[in-house]
């Protein structure tokens, strides 16, 4: 059975629709740090997808969904070379090991030389990529719409091996649910609640658990996937899932460690002490990394379609719907800063790249470098 795609954008930014709730109003409050645009590119337009910037020595490589990539210096923003894909991208950037990698809408893998942006290779997976592949010192990963992974030769774009999930539930999630490479473990989130982890170099099954066990009548109210890529430190792997839970196994053993009833489209962030999520309200929660209890919660942006947060030393930001990018306090969540950036959403989390400096992708395209005063 081929399953039907909810589409997470319309459920993470509900706030846009005349039918939804009302977003609350922007407030005034105590600015405590002025977060300052160091300089701001163009990166193509992301349509309905979600592109993150690749990093890769010093240097970020962007995408956009008519095929545009990208490297630009990382000190200023500055194009070092640009290429033009016949092709619609739908997701990326992989960056890494001297290689660029992004997907398209139509299940093809392409692979560019980081130093000139020539082609390296194409290859093709099942479905749609919409998550960035992740590259190995000599294979590149590589999560479909319909929950393959696939592992690349790094060098030729060989198949070297796929894992293939049982039949998907009737409704899954459409988002950019990626993967996480680790110690030669892959580790991804599935349909239905269910997190995998395989062996890098052949793909075999290591262990399969539950973060999320699908509940209620309709098939609607039973969707519940990991909208997380997995997080993997310190021993332990840990996601979250859509009308489920956030949970923490071993990353060897797949065993719980603990685990809490939570629910988000928009993915998890690790602090050094506490885990964050933005739920469907738009309230962010943090939560204790070693019990999994509530530290804080903060729901002044109600409704407000907020995106992936992101860790930025002392703080957690995380845009909106308008464009708005909100810091808060790690400590005790409360809002210190707003920066106003070209007025479309910001689904992709901001990415820190400096003890106060981040870079941030919106829905029209342009990437913004900023540093927290």
């Amino acid at each position: 059975m081929r399953a039907l795609f909810v589409f997470v954008a319309v459920l993470g930014l509900a706030a846009c629709s005349a039918t939804g709730p009302e977003p609350a109003e922007l407030r005034s409050f105590k600015e405590e740090v002025k977060p300052k645009v160091a300089w701001k590119t163009s990166a193509g337009e992301s349509d309905e997808f979600i592109f993150l910037p690749g990093i890769w020595e010093g240097d970020f490589f962007v995408a956009g969904s008519e095929g545009e990539v990208a490297r630009l210096d990382g000190r200023n923003g500055k194009r070092k070379w640009r290429v033009e894909l016949d092709l619609k991208l739908s997701g990326g950037v992989g960056a890494g090991d001297g290689a660029v990698v992004v997907g398209t809408a139509k299940g093809e893998v392409i692979a560019l030389d980081a130093t000139n942006g020539k082609q390296l290779w194409r290859a093709k997976v099942s479905s749609e990529v919409l998550s960035p592949p992740v590259i190995g010192e000599s294979m590149v990963f590589v999560r479909s719409g319909d929950g393959r992974v696939a592992g690349f030769d790094r060098g030729d774009g060989s198949r070297k091996w796929e894992y293939i999930p049982t039949a998907p539930p009737p409704l899954v999630l459409r988002g950019a649910f990626g993967l996480t490479l680790d110690e030669g473990s892959v580790y991804f989130g599935l349909p239905g609640g269910k997190l995998v982890a395989v062996n890098a170099s052949n793909g075999a099954l290591l262990w399969e658990t539950a973060v999320a066990v699908p509940k209620g009548d309709t098939e609607l109210e039973r969707v519940s996937d990991i909208v997380s890529n997995p997080i993997v430190e310190n021993g332990q792997v840990c996601a979250i899932a859509f009308q489920g839970r956030v949970a923490c196994f071993d990353a060897v053993r797949g065993t719980l460690a603990w685990a809490r009833n939570a629910s988000s489209v928009a993915g998890l962030a690790a602090g050094t002490s506490a885990f964050f999520y933005v739920d469907d309200t738009a309230t962010i929660h943090a939560v204790d990394r070693t019990s999994g209890g509530s530290l804080w919660k903060q729901a002044v942006l109600l409704n407000r379609g907020l995106g992936a947060p992101g860790v930025v030393g002392k703080y957690v930001a995380a845009g909106d719907f308008e464009g708005y990018l909100h810091i808060f306090d790690i400590e005790d969540g409360r809002l210190v800063g707003r920066l106003s950036t070209d007025g479309s959403p910001i689904s992709a989390p901001p990415i820190q790249v400096g003890e106060r400096n981040f870079v941030v992708q919106t829905r029209e395209g342009n990437l913004y470098a900023i540093s927290l005063r």
